[in-house]
Parts: structure tokens; sequence; C-alpha cells
């Protein structure tokens, strides 16, 4: 694997460093970041210039924050729990979003099809070289761009004490509570 890092742009070794190894997961956020940018024609974010929303917590995310600069700390990578390898960017100022989803059957063959069964190196190498069309289905999207990271005080759980944003607590019962301690009264989800 590491002769595949040797052999590969300067910004998929900087994916690498960050996440730790090489996989397909991280070669599918980095062709995936790649795509998204260069249909936005945008570069990386210093700030909250774009939005990444990820519809997976996998490994290809790790690249995501590496190439487009969005990171949860900045509040413009945002995580929608479906599992997919579908992940969309937007440009706040023009507004215009690219969804770059994964084709089926790319990586593994469709169900009930037999190919040889590509190790981790084959498949890395497989999506790291497959033309941009082949290995994605890119299409433009009209979403509300989400509101830019909100700062704000934090004001301590009545019942844990731990400090809170304001936004964060629930009131129950007289009681400003967090999530956390409204989850373990079963007050929350």
């Amino acid at each position: 694997m590491e002769r595949i890092v040797q052999e590969m742009p300067e910004d998929f070794r900087r994916c690498v460093e960050f996440h730790g190894h090489v996989c397909p997961g991280l070669a599918i956020g980095y062709r995936a970041s790649k795509a998204g940018l260069e249909e936005l024609h945008q570069r990386r974010a210093s700030d909250e210039e774009l939005v990444a929303i990820v519809e997976n917590d996998a490994c290809g995310v790790d690249a995501v924050q590496v190439l487009t600069g969005c990171t949860f700390g900045k509040g413009n990578l945002i995580h929608k729990d479906y599992g997919k390898q579908v992940f969309i960017f937007i440009d706040r100022e023009s507004g215009r979003g690219v969804r770059v989803a994964l084709r089926a059957g790319v990586i593994d063959p469709p169900k009930g099809e037999t190919q040889h069964p590509m190790n981790r190196e084959e498949k890395t190498r497989k999506i790291l070289s497959l033309p941009q069309n082949e290995l994605f289905s890119v299409r433009e999207v009209s979403i509300p761009v989400p509101p830019k990271a909100t700062i704000e005080p934090s004001v301590a759980c009545d019942r844990c004490g731990e400090p809170t944003m304001r936004s964060k607590l629930e009131e129950v019962e007289g009681e400003r509570l967090c999530r956390e301690c409204l989850k373990s009264e079963g007050l929350g989800s």
C-alpha cells in the first residue's frame, strides 16, 4: 500500500497522513472531494466559504476535511447518517450545490454477479484511476444553504453542571437540562 502513496499526488498523500492509512474509503472521499471542488470551480475553504454534507461516517470523510477545509469545528461539515457514499458540496457565495454519489457496482460487483475479488490495494488503485463519470454520478442540486456556525455562550446544566450551549438545553419542570442528562433520565432521544 505504501507504494500507492509514493505514486500519488501530494494532496492524496496529505489525506493519507491525516487519516493514518491508505484504503478504498479514503480514495472515494478524495475523488468525491476533487469532483465537487472541480464542479463548483472552488478550492479549499479557509473559513466557511464551502459546506460539505456527508451521508456516511466512513474513511472518505477524512479526505473531505483535508481537501475542502470543511470541518465539524467550523460548522461547515454536516453529517447525515444515511450510510451512503454520497457527498454534497455547496458554495455559500453562489448558492450552487453539487451531489457526488458513488455508482453502484463500481467497487464490488452487483448482487448476483461474480468477479475476481479485489484486495484493498486493487480497490484503491481502481478508485484512484477510474474516469470520474464511471466512478460517480455528479449532478447539481438546489438545497438551502445551511446557516453559518453559531457562537453562543454556554450555560451550566442544572443537573450535571457542565457548560452547554444555551440553545442545546431543554427546559423540563423548571430545570435547564443538557441532552445527555435528558437521555439518562429517559426524557430525551
